[in-house]
This record gives C-alpha cells, sequence and structure tokens, in this order.
C-alpha cells in the first residue's frame, strides 16, 4: 500500500490539508497526518478541526511559537525521526508557513517524493518570510501542484520541468464549496446583529501591519472613516489583539472574538466587502464573488485580481479609503478562475498516484533527456 505522509501546521493549512487527505484516502491511500503545532491556541486550532471534521492528527510534534529560524529548527529536528520510522512514498506540504518549508527540507533530504501544494505563488516581496519559504520548498520538491496558470508560468519562468508542474485548482475552493452550504446555516449573522450586505469585514494579521505602531494606526485611521459608511466588523487575530489594545480602535469597528471556519466562511459571504491582508482571504472572497480590498502592496494570488472580485489598495490611508468608496460605487462584477471547481483535490490525488516512485522519477536538479520533453499538464 501506497504511504502518504499529509502535515498541517497553522489554520492556513487546515482548509489546503483536508481535501487532498480525503481524496488519497479514497483510492485505497494510507494517509498519515503530521500536525507540527505551530499554532496551538484553540481559536486558531482546535475549532477548525471540528468544523471541518478533520480526523485526530496521527502524530503531534508540538513546535509551538518562537523566531523563524527556532520554529523552523525545532520542526525539523522533530519531524526527521519521524519520517525514518514511518518510511513514507511521499511527503504532502502545503502553502508557505515555517512548517512548510521545515518538512519540505527534512523530506528533501531523506528521499521519499515531495509534492507542494500551492506552489509557484509569487509576491515578489523578499521580506514577507513567506515568500522565501514558497521559493525554498519549490526547489526540493518532485511535484509542483499550481493552483492557476500564473503560478505555473512562474515556475517555468524560473527553470523547472514540465513534469514537475501541474496546474490543478485551488484545494481551498475545494473545503469552501464543500462547506458552504453548512456555514450559511450558522447563526453567526443574528448573535452580531448583522444583516446581508450590511456590514464590512475586516482581518489583519501580518507583522508588516500590525506590528509597526506608526503602519497600524494609519490603517485603523482608514478604516474608521470606511466605517463611517460602512460599519465594519473585525475578529481578532490573536497576535493583533494586544497591539489592536494598544493603538486604539476608532468608532464604527467592531472587535469580535476570532472566527470558526464556518462562522467565518458564513461572514464573508455575507459581507459586503471584505477588507484583510490575508492570501487566503482574497481566494475565498473571489469564489464567493464578494468584493475584496486587499490591504497590502502586492499579492501573491494576481489571480484573484486579474479574474476574481479583489482589489489592491496597498497600505496609504488615504489610498485605502479611496478604493473603498470605488468599491462601493461600483462593485467588481463575479468571477472565478479556471479550476476553482472543488476537484482540485482530486487531480493532485491523480498525479500523486500515477507519478511513479523516487527510484523512476527524475528528481528536482535532474534534466531532462535531450529531447525528451513533456507536454505542459
Amino acid at each position: 500500500m501506497t504511504r502518504i505522509i499529509c502535515v498541517a501546521g497553522a489554520r492556513p493549512n487546515y482548509m489546503k490539508i483536508k481535501p487532498v487527505m480525503d481524496a488519497l484516502e479514497r483510492r485505497g491511500v494510507d494517509v498519515v497526518l503530521v500536525h507540527t503545532g505551530q499554532h496551538y491556541d484553540t481559536s486558531m486550532n482546535d475549532v477548525f478541526f471540528r468544523d471541518l471534521g478533520i480526523r485526530t492528527p496521527d502524530r503531534y510534534l508540538g513546535a509551538g511559537s518562537g523566531s523563524h529560524a527556532r520554529q523552523t529548527g525545532r520542526v525539523m529536528a522533530a519531524f526527521e525521526p519521524l519520517l525514518d520510522e514511518l518510511a513514507p512514498d511521499a511527503v504532502v506540504v502545503v502553502g508557505d508557513i515555517n512548517s512548510t518549508l521545515a518538512c519540505a527540507l527534512v523530506t528533501a533530504k531523506a528521499g521519499p517524493l515531495l509534492a507542494h501544494v500551492e506552489a509557484g505563488l509569487r509576491s515578489r516581496d523578499w521580506s514577507m518570510p513567506e515568500e522565501v519559504n514558497r521559493v525554498a520548498t519549490d526547489r526540493v520538491s518532485d511535484y509542483l501542484l499550481a493552483p492557476s496558470p500564473d503560478a505555473a508560468a512562474n515556475l517555468r519562468a524560473e527553470g523547472y520541468r514540465e513534469d514537475q508542474i501541474h496546474v490543478v485548482g485551488n484545494v481551498m475552493i475545494d473545503t469552501l464549496l464543500a462547506n458552504l452550504d453548512r456555514a450559511r446555516q450558522s447563526d453567526v449573522l443574528s448573535r452580531y446583529g448583522l444583516t446581508r450586505g450590511g456590514y464590512g469585514l475586516v482581518t489583519l494579521h501580518r507583522p508588516a501591519n500590525v506590528d509597526d505602531p506608526d503602519a497600524l494606526g494609519g490603517l485603523l485611521k482608514a478604516l474608521g472613516e470606511v466605517a463611517g459608511r460602512c460599519p465594519l466588523l473585525l475578529p481578532v487575530h490573536p497576535r493583533a489583539a494586544e497591539r489592536l489594545a494598544d493603538t486604539g480602535v476608532p468608532g464604527g469597528i467592531r472587535l469580535v472574538p476570532a472566527a470558526g471556519y464556518l462562522d467565518f466562511i458564513a461572514l464573508q459571504d455575507s459581507a459586503r466587502l471584505v477588507l484583510t491582508d490575508s492570501g487566503g482571504i482574497q481566494e475565498e472572497t473571489t469564489a464567493l464573488g464578494v468584493p475584496c480590498v486587499t490591504l497590502r502592496e502586492n499579492t501573491e494570488r494576481p489571480v484573484t485580481v486579474e479574474e476574481g472580485t479583489n482589489v489592491l489598495a496597498g497600505t496609504d490611508p488615504e489610498r485605502i479609503v479611496a478604493t473603498v468608496h470605488r468599491v462601493l460605487d461600483d462593485p467588481p462584477p463575479p468571477r472565478c478562475p479556471a479550476l476553482w471547481d472543488g476537484r482540485a483535490s482530486e487531480r493532485i490525488a491523480e498525479v500523486l498516484l500515477a507519478g511513479g516512485s523516487a527510484h523512476t522519477r527524475l528528481r528536482p536538479t535532474d534534466l531532462a533527456p535531450r529531447g525528451a520533453g513533456t507536454a505542459p499538464q
């Protein structure tokens, strides 16, 4: 029986790994779920496992928090003996967190095949730790599972072989579509006294936005102006709570506890617009057809701008306010990229099970035989 380890470590991973696990298990694969413990707060962890129906992890590494180097090192040290014990045929890592890179490096040195879900995403911003994680993980991966054609184009431009690159669609959307009906049954709107289309939803968590008091103050000033036209709801990410309290939140912005997956999808689905610095939310709002204003200077998901409902506003307060007014006056039409159809995980499983073994495949730095090019996937 084929054995594949699926790695998750933090909230953004859970929605991505669940459909992949399910698709592999439907094909008879022995799937081992490893949770690195990078996120361990109940609001960021347990509620998502419950909402998504993810089984208890088979192994838990207990990495915890810390600097990038310490956290990555702890995950590597804990994952290495586990990989030796389980001897999998392949390891699947998702996204761009420290756990993704840590387990990718250990796998590459140990020898099993490595698959990276969400390969090829690029923000071009080297100050973002996630960008470093993405690039380094792609470099050591055998399977580069891209969510959209622009991600595949990035990989080709960086010199990866065609047999490594597979445009499979977006696994986040698999999870969204599978749970949308359940999310719409949530009572979260009545719980907060909200009406459909009567509020804006805000998320802030990126260090560049919440760790710098001046940057956070500017964002909150802009959000306060927006709230004068459209009341805002801000579920508070644990890492931002203290900083928001220190800075002070303008009137019209209502702080609430971090939401579980189903409640948050329900809040996105009914919002008049969403303001965020999250990559995943740019994707979810695109799939839901909800206008999204991204509070960043760049995005690793440009397809959500080109083919979705996302508008990049940057972090300048005046520009944010002007962008929001424009979006409220003339919302972008709902559009959804190709292959964001709820079947990305099925395509991933097919690629992994048809791709051969570590002994028969070309490895990441092998050169394709002369004249033996493969057609784009």
